[in-house]
């Protein structure tokens, strides 16, 4: 099948695009709530009125419930859904139970026949598992599924989704995803991450997902198993992941569960609802306690909290501010920032798929923020620029771009020929004045104490010696604004060690102060 994935907008590796069905299209990212064949607390329609237009149901459950009936009516009349319908096989049966009453060939037989729009292999997930000889088992056994299924299926109207297995055993999630991809699958995988989203070990999670997105195609859409909270849904979208499917907003409403867009809460221990859905703005938090439909009053707001922190995260993408969202997401619980901090490390991943002028500045708070990859691009061209052996460091009032600061306009008349112009700007290092008008130099937002956190500082310092390493000026000329911060001032100092160090307070003539000092002294090369 060919053209069923569209992208409209990148920003790190999230996607706004398209997916492409016979019952029409689902736009990514994108989460669809499980829906139970049978016995569906919120019906559909409540659900579509929210805003989604793809759901999962389960194939087997609808294979034992209705047989042949459902083969003659089709999944979408079955749970009163028109549009894209993904089906999972039974994997998730598999997983609980350790086998079910069919095969891999059948219930992919099944879903064609029932109308399957996007349809999931019979799998063998591998889990919480761990045993490595387990891990290994279950990625034999779906692998085999997979070429038993693509083999056997005479005729395919359904888009095919290649489940990605190996848990947290990252080389097998590497040669999962390996192999997964030589075959002909319309849509990918990965299995197993409820059991990691459960334990909020979301550095494995995101782990997981890189192994796995790093194996595969980036042309084809991929589908995250089991996410159904807004604390790292936007990290997953952020590292690759289109599409979520999750029945949570009905099983944390079953366990009294109010879904926040930080975490969970007992909803006996609510005494005020911190959202304006329309459920938490029409009853108190004791009126749910209370109500008779506790489960669906619940399971509406989990509903909602999911749609608006899909939307959000879809707005982020469009204003190429997802490293901010993510980033302020991740200081809501410590294990979502650990996740942050590994996923920064990652920047050339990050850095394929970001684009290279963004119509938003950079934010920069504190540390990883200085590895996003608008930072890390420049570091990795630093190099390109040939500036005169001597160089002067201009102070940084804060104006943008800083061709036209007055600092700048004061010197670049009479010193620019005998001195190559820099300034340093947070977290990039030293920006030559020539290119200080280009994105992302001339559109950086940094927070005033961003200094006082000292791994962002000890890597801004180690990124500036570097550059000087690669610059080899014979001298070097700082000049300090003694009126401006001092903490500023004196990380320059300590950094650059320049041979010859002016200061101006901003009353007095700069270009014959900073002549006057040079010529009175011996500029020292570094």
């Amino acid at each position: 099948m060919q053209d069923l994935f569209e992208i409209d907008d990148l920003d790190l590796a999230g996607r706004i695009g398209r997916i492409s069905t016979r019952r029409g299209s689902i736009e990514t990212p994108s989460l669809l709530p499980v829906i139970h064949p049978y016995n569906q607390i919120i019906g559909i329609e409540e659900i579509t009125k929210i805003g989604f237009r793809g759901v999962m149901t389960n194939a087997y459950i609808t294979l034992k419930k209705y047989g042949d009936e459902a083969r003659s009516r089709g999944i979408h009349e079955i749970i009163g859904f028109d549009g894209p319908i993904m089906t999972d096989s039974g994997g998730y049966q598999v997983l609980e139970y350790g086998e079910i009453e069919s095969n891999p060939l059948a219930m992919a037989e099944f879903e064609e026949n029932i109308g399957s729009d996007l349809a999931i292999i019979l799998d063998t997930p591998t889990g919480a598992t761990g045993s490595r000889e387990e891990a290994e088992n279950t990625v034999r056994l779906t692998l085999d599924a997979c070429k038993e299924t693509l083999d056997g299926l005479k005729s395919r109207s359904s888009m095919w989704i290649g489940p990605v297995q190996g848990g947290q055993f990252l080389d097998l999630v590497d040669y999962s995803a390996k192999a997964i991809s030589k075959m002909d699958f319309d849509m990918y995988a990965l299995g197993s991450p409820t059991v990691v989203m459960e334990s909020y070990n979301f550095t494995l999670l995101a782990k997981m997902i890189l192994a796995a997105k790093t194996a595969l195609p980036p042309s084809k859409p991929f589908h995250l198993f089991g996410l159904g909270h807004p604390l790292p849904l936007s990290m997953a979208v952020a590292l690759g992941c289109d599409t979520f499917d999750s029945a949570s907003y009905i099983l944390y409403a079953k366990d009294g569960r109010y879904i926040t867009d930080a975490g969970t809460r007992d909803i006996q221990e609510l005494v005020a609802l911190p959202c304006s859905c329309p459920v938490c703005i029409s009853y108190s938090a004791k009126d749910i306690r209370e109500s008779q439909q506790r489960t669906i009053l619940l399971a509406r707001h989990n509903l909602y909290i999911l749609w608006k922190e899909i939307q959000a995260t879809k707005q982020a993408i469009r204003e190429g501010r997802l490293w901010d969202y993510v980033g302020a997401k991740a200081r809501s619980h410590p294990n979502m920032w650990a996740a942050f901090n590994y996923i920064a490390k990652n920047w050339d991943y990050f850095e394929k798929f970001t684009p290279l002028s963004k119509s938003r500045g950079v934010f920069v708070s504190s540390s990883p923020d200085d590895l996003q990859p608008a930072v890390q691009r420049y570091d990795q061209r630093f190099d390109w620029i040939a500036p005169k052996r001597i160089i002067m460091v201009l102070p940084d009032n804060g104006e943008r771009p800083f061709l036209l600061s007055s600092v700048y306009s004061k010197v670049a008349a009479d010193l620019s020929n005998d001195f190559s112009l820099y300034y340093v700007a947070i977290p990039f290092g030293l920006i030559p004045v020539e290119i200080s008008d280009v994105y992302p130099f001339s559109q950086i937002v940094i927070a005033d104490d961003v200094l006082d956190d000292p791994v962002l500082a000890e890597r801004v310092a180690t990124r500036i010696r570097n550059q000087l390493k690669s610059i080899k000026p014979a001298k070097l000329v700082l000049v300090v604004n003694t009126s401006a911060q001092g903490q500023m001032n004196d990380f320059l100092r300590k950094t650059l060690k320049a041979g010859a160090i002016v200061k101006i307070d901003g009353k007095e003539d700069l270009v014959q102060k900073i002549k006057s000092a040079t010529r009175s002294k011996k500029v020292k090369g570094r």
